[in-house]
């Protein structure tokens, strides 16, 4: 089958200088090793923003295999990409659910609703862009939208590990030990250790933990029981949506942080290849959209492209398609296993928020960088009021009403950002 062909290249192509493109691939046992090496980039991450809005992180894991695989078939198997959890989707589901930042989400049909529904809208935008093009989307969502949207998501996040998962004072330092380990962990290791900041600093900062609880008597020790109690081997728990509108209406905006995240993708990995990736782009966003309408069916998050698998696809110079064919096997096999979703379950609260202020920090961070790499004037009055506007609502949790349905937070700023751009392009020049 012409989807699953790649032409086989020796790791010399990389020794002299070259690349292994979306349609090359290394042999197979060095392929699924870079497919591990992708699902360690994307674990913590992917793990972390099921457990901040109550999700099943196992049937996460589970459902961003299945996803990557649609991906991969919807592309033609011609864009390299992973989709994981989106952070997007935390601060409006936490609103749509009224979820209290530990334990499971008692309202989380009525979020997989909602995310059903964006999904739809997603590839719905996909659809249109193959029948038009990217212009359109592009003149609606500039980098100076994109950027202050994007730094929205972690703004807004900020209150969440600070207030709600740190009881105690013994928990709020260990959320510093925690954000310090990651920072170390950043700066400190170099390569393929550095690229999974998170996922070592969590480590180093449990461990930390256990040994202040368990075995100073400091805190709430960690518990084991339900690790040495679940089994190798289950199937995933699923969850059927509940379709509300205004849970619905509530998480629909976030289509234009999905748009805006596989848009930044696919200019990155064309620059980093330099294939013309671009005439793939509605394509993408259909994969995308059908990926997020599949998992939200099943109880999972929505899933987006992940910036941790481009700095792996940076790192190493291997583009290939066939790579992320792999990961997605391994993410379905790691699904599978009850023992592995117990450990997820079991990471204290306290570090999960310590990581949380890193991961949100870095979103914010993010979204700053996609100006400074866009050269957005900031001279220009115009760009200077709707990155300064659309912080300040998002950060603020602006809050509008229309009869009984509210916008808040990250979709009050999404839509601010876009309308207020396209207000002020009228002014006289």
């Amino acid at each position: 089958m012409a989807l699953f062909h790649w032409k086989e290249q020796s790791s010399a192509v990389l020794q002299q200088g070259g690349l292994i493109g979306p349609d090359e691939r290394l042999p197979w046992p060095q392929t699924t090793l870079m497919g591990v090496q992708h699902v360690i980039a994307m674990f913590g991450a992917t793990v972390l923003a099921p457990i901040l809005m109550g999700f099943d992180p196992n049937l996460a894991i589970f459902m961003s295999g299945i996803g990557t695989l649609i991906f991969f078939v919807l592309t033609g198997g011609k864009v390299p990409s992973y989709l994981g959890s989106s952070f997007a989707f935390i601060g409006v589901v936490i609103a749509a659910t009224g979820y209290g930042g530990s334990g499971p989400n008692g309202n989380l049909a009525v979020a997989l609703g909602g995310i059903v529904a964006c999904g739809l809208a997603y590839t719905l935008i996909g659809g249109l862009v193959q029948l038009m093009g990217t212009r359109w989307i592009e003149a609606l969502m500039p980098p100076v939208v994109t950027g202050a949207v994007v730094a929205v998501i972690g703004l807004n996040l900020a209150g969440v590990p600070i207030k709600n998962m740190a009881s105690s004072n013994f928990d709020s330092w260990m959320q510093a030990v925690t954000f310090v380990s990651v920072a170390l962990v950043a700066v400190m290791t170099r390569g393929m250790l550095q690229r999974l900041l998170i996922l070592l600093g969590l480590l180093v900062a449990t461990v930390i933990y256990v040994l202040l609880t368990n075995g100073l008597g400091m805190g709430k020790p960690m518990d084991f029981s339900g690790i040495i109690a679940a089994p190798w081997f289950g199937l995933p728990q699923f969850t059927a949506p509940v379709f509300e509108s205004s849970a619905m209406l509530l998480i629909v905006p976030v289509v234009f942080i999905l748009v805006a995240e596989n848009l930044g993708h696919i200019k990155a990995v064309t620059a980093m290849t330099g294939r013309d990736l671009d005439r793939y782009m509605g394509r993408a966003f259909i994969g995308d959209g059908i990926a997020t309408m599949v998992s939200g069916s099943a109880g999972g998050t929505g899933v987006t492209t992940y910036a941790e698998n481009i700095g792996v696809m940076a790192a190493t110079r291997i583009y290939s398609t066939a790579v992320f064919v792999a990961a997605a096997v391994i993410a379905l096999l790691l699904g599978f296993s009850p023992k592995f979703g117990a450990v997820i379950q079991a990471i204290p609260l306290p570090v999960m928020g310590g990581v949380s202020i890193v991961v949100f920090g870095l979103i914010a961070v993010s979204g700053a960088n996609i100006w400074v790499r866009s050269k957005v004037d900031f001279s220009d009055t115009g760009n200077l009021m709707v990155a300064a506007i659309t912080l300040v609502l998002g950060t603020g949790d602006f809050t509008v009403a229309f009869g009984d349905f509210k916008l808040g937070g990250i979709g009050t700023a999404t839509f601010g950002a876009i309308l207020l751009h396209q207000l002020l392009r009228l002014r006289p020049r």
